[in-house]
């Protein structure tokens, strides 16, 4: 029964959000390390797109099984077998910086990311009683984001430190003790969580038919959310890179912001059974990525040297993105949640992730190449101008939990 379950304060959802937060510091550091490590081989900001691309369209493909594999039994050990799948390899990246070993590579780990972010965003909601998903997924979101803030910035400080060999290797174990932590779940609060880990979903509801258009508004808004996002993660370094202090500053004020919007977004869910910051997420993102397009337009280069406003453009730029970035993520999921069911929360969450993933990796790529034909700030502003015309879409979105 789900009163049965030990919901936020189970030991269960607190082994998830732990191996959450380890595993994915695996992934939050290679996001900006192996595009730079690409960057240092001379292939260019396109090929360095590419190793992104790479990883986040075999997510994606991945991620479109995951609703048929969850139930036939993977609530239980996809999590687990991805954290696997995603660390085991990482090391491999410390061999060579040729550009077909590293999308070879990121396109492996990319099968394991794409089973843990269904699987944890599922368990996130499944683990819990319905009148806790929303601070459950901002739990959730915590898990991903916090380590973000030290990983993002640090991981290529660590990186310039002590080399790109080690940190791939550190970044690797990573997601191997995730892995294990995650396969504890299934023994965590004397067995009351396998309900929620077992494919019948008849133990929460009956099935709720949802149309596609149901899902459509909030897809699009993570989809080019997403890729902005992308476009900070993937490339902020470069042009900064001999000036570490303001990209590790940048990236550690977006992680730090997207937790804090993360979270606020799923407490104000369950405090008013509806999602209320939909339409400021996504305005607060588009003035942010306007900020960071206004100080990528004086930079001409990797190793330029920016003056203050610059660097005071950059950092507050990449905190408001963050901020609405946050938002949009946690509102967009409760969404698909709340239309498709308890029965329907595999599909709601490949649906989600596969617009946060396909938006990372197409965002990484299309950046890339404007990059390299228009220059830094002319390719952001073109992020900006797409990311302002999605704003219709977040109108009138409070909908209230059925």
């Amino acid at each position: 029964m789900e009163t049965a379950l030990p919901g936020l304060r189970g030991r269960g959802f607190a082994l998830l959000i732990a191996a959450t937060a380890i595993s994915l510091c695996g992934f939050t550091a290679a996001l900006p390390l192996v595009p730079l490590w690409a960057a240092r081989g001379g292939v260019g900001e396109f090929g360095a797109g590419g190793t992104t691309a790479a990883f986040m369209l075999t997510t994606v493909i991945t991620q479109l099984a995951m609703p048929w594999l969850l139930e036939r039994g993977g609530y239980r050990w996809a999590f687990p077998v991805g954290s696997l799948i995603m660390g085991l390899p990482a090391p491999l990246f410390a061999l060579t910086a040729d550009l077909g070993v590293l999308v070879t590579v990121s396109a492996v780990r990319g099968v394991g990311f794409g089973m843990v972010t269904v699987a944890g965003t599922v368990l996130a909601a499944r683990l819990v009683p319905q009148d806790q998903v929303g601070r459950a997924t901002g739990y959730y979101g915590l898990a991903v984001g916090l380590p973000q803030v030290v990983i993002l910035p640090g991981g290529v400080a660590l990186a310039l430190s002590i080399g790109f060999e080690t940190t791939f290797w550190l970044t690797g174990l990573c997601s191997v003790a995730g892995a294990a932590l995650s396969a504890c779940i299934w023994y965590a609060d004397g067995g009351r969580n396998r309900p929620a880990m077992r494919s019948d979903p008849a133990h929460r509801s009956a099935p709720v038919r949802t149309s596609p258009a149901a899902l459509a508004v909030p897809l699009v808004l993570m989809l080019v959310t997403a890729a902005t996002a992308s476009g900070i993660v993937t490339f902020l370094a470069i042009p900064f890179e001999r000036t570490a202090w303001l990209a590790g500053g940048a990236l550690a004020a977006y992680a730090a912001a997207v937790v804090i919007g993360r979270w606020s977004a799923g407490t104000l869910h369950d405090r008013h059974r509806r999602t209320l910051l939909l339409l400021p997420g996504t305005a607060a993102a588009v003035l942010g990525a306007a900020l960071a397009t206004v100080a990528l337009w004086s930079v001409p280069g990797p190793g330029a040297q920016p003056g203050a406003g610059t660097a005071l453009l950059v950092v507050a730029g990449a905190f408001l993105f963050g901020l609405g970035f946050g938002a949009v993520q946690n509102e967009t999921v409760t969404l698909m949640l709340n239309r498709t069911g308890p029965a329907g929360y595999g599909r709601a969450s490949a649906v989600w992730n596969i617009g946060y993933d396909a938006g990372t990796g197409a965002g990484a790529i299309l950046l890339g190449l404007l990059i390299q034909l228009l220059g830094y700030g002319p390719a952001f502003a073109v992020t900006a101008l797409v990311l302002a015309a999605a704003l219709p879409l977040a109108l009138g979105r409070k909908v209230r939990t059925t």
